[in-house]
C-alpha cells in the first residue's frame, strides 16, 4: 500500500467499522492493533443489539434507531464482501411483565413506539409465543421487533475479512499515516483521563457464558438485567456482569456460576443446557455514557471512536459512516452529545 489515507488504532468494532466505512468511501486504510482483531471487549459472546425504550426521545435514541434500522443491509454487505458470517439477525426481544404497573407502562410505550419508530418496528404486549421464554408473573411479555443479535467475535472477524478483501491492511504494528483514529477501548479512555484533570471514561468488566442450546430462530430474552441471546450458530449466550473494580481483565469466577443459575431459574428450556465456555473482558464507558466520536481533544488533527460500552455494536454502522464522512470530507453530522469534548 503506497499511501495510507486513514490509520485506525484499534481492531475492535469501532476501529474496524470506521475502516470499512472509509474503504467504501474510496480511502486507503490501515488498521493497527498489537493484540489482533477483537482482542478486547469487542471479541465477546453476548451481542444484544437492543434499543433504548421509545420515550423521552433525544438525539442519542434517534441515532441508535437509525443505526439499528440500517444494520441488516450494512452487515449483509460486510458478510458478502469478506465471506464470513457476523451472526447478525433481527430476531426481536421478549421481556417479562412483572405486575400491573409494569403492564401499564409497557402499554404506554406502545404509543411512543408508534410515534418514534413509526412503521419500521413494533413494540407490543403479547402472551408467550413459544416455549423459549422466561417465567412471567402476568403471563405477558413486551415484544419488540427492532432488537437484533450478533455474535461479537464473529462480527469482528467478518469486518476484518471485509476490510482485507476491500484492500485494507490489518497489522500488529506500523507507523501512523494520514488521518489517525484512536479506537483503543478502555485503555484509551484511561489514557485520556490521565491527560485531563478528571475522569473521561473508565473500563467496566463483564463476564458471560456460552451454552449449548439451539434457539436460533427465537427472540432474545431480557430478564431482570440478564441478556439471553440465541445465536445463529446454535449456541445461546447469557450475560453479563458489571464490575467496576477488578484485578484481572480476562479472568472468570463464581459470578459466571450465578449467571448460569439465574438463567436456568428464569428460563426452563435452559435447565439442562451444557456450558461451552466462559468469557470476560473490559468494556469502555465514557463519563457521559454516550459514544465518543469526533475530533481528538489532545491530538490536533486526530480523531476518536470510543466509549461504545454496551451499545457499541448497535451504534457501529451509523457511527462509522458519520465519522468516516467527517474524516474524509469535513462534514460533521455526528450528534453534539457524542463530541469527545462533552466527556471532558
Amino acid at each position: 500500500m503506497a499511501t495510507v489515507d486513514v490509520t485506525l488504532r484499534g481492531a475492535g468494532v469501532f476501529g474496524l467499522s470506521v475502516a470499512w466505512a472509509c474503504l467504501k468511501a474510496g480511502a486507503t486504510v490501515r488498521v493497527i492493533d498489537p493484540n489482533g482483531v477483537g482482542s478486547g471487549a469487542s471479541g465477546g459472546i453476548v451481542g444484544a443489539l437492543a434499543p433504548h425504550v421509545p420515550e423521552q426521545w433525544n438525539p442519542k435514541k434517534a441515532f441508535q434507531l437509525k443505526s439499528l434500522l440500517m444494520a441488516d443491509s450494512w452487515w449483509g454487505e460486510v458478510e458478502t464482501t469478506g465471506g464470513l458470517s457476523s451472526g447478525y439477525g433481527r430476531t426481536g426481544r421478549l421481556q417479562p411483565i412483572a405486575n400491573d404497573a409494569a403492564l401499564l407502562l409497557a402499554k404506554t410505550r406502545i404509543v411512543s413506539a408508534v410515534t418514534h419508530w413509526q412503521d419500521r418496528a413494533i413494540w407490543e404486549v403479547i402472551p408467550a409465543p413459544s416455549d423459549f421464554v422466561s417465567q412471567s408473573p402476568t403471563g405477558l411479555y413486551i415484544h419488540d421487533t427492532l432488537t437484533a443479535r450478533l455474535h461479537p467475535a464473529q462480527g469482528c472477524a467478518a469486518l476484518a475479512a471485509a476490510v482485507v478483501a476491500r484492500g485494507g491492511e490489518i497489522l500488529t504494528e506500523a507507523p501512523d499515516e494520514g488521518a489517525v483514529v484512536w479506537a483503543t477501548g478502555w485503555q484509551g479512555l484511561e489514557h485520556l483521563s490521565n491527560q485531563h484533570t478528571r475522569m473521561v471514561g473508565a473500563g467496566i468488566k463483564g463476564q458471560a457464558v456460552l451454552l449449548e442450546y439451539d434457539a436460533r430462530t427465537k427472540p432474545q430474552l431480557f430478564v431482570d438485567g440478564l441478556h439471553i441471546i440465541p445465536h445463529a450458530d446454535g449456541t445461546t449466550a447469557i450475560g453479563s456482569t458489571t464490575e467496576r473494580e477488578f484485578d484481572d481483565t480476562n479472568s472468570t469466577d463464581a459470578q459466571c456460576d450465578a449467571l448460569i443459575a439465574k438463567a436456568r431459574a428464569a428460563v426452563p428450556a435452559l435447565q439442562h443446557a451444557c456450558e461451552i465456555c466462559r468469557w470476560a473482558g473490559v468494556r469502555p464507558r465514557a463519563r457521559t455514557r454516550a459514544p465518543m466520536l469526533g475530533a481528538h481533544p489532545f491530538r490536533k488533527g486526530d480523531f476518536i471512536a470510543n466509549g461504545g460500552f454496551k451499545i457499541g455494536f448497535g451504534m457501529a454502522p451509523l457511527a462509522a459512516e458519520n465519522l468516516a464522512d467527517f474524516i474524509l470530507t469535513g462534514k460533521n453530522i455526528i450528534p453534539e452529545d457524542f463530541d469527545p469534548q462533552a466527556s471532558l
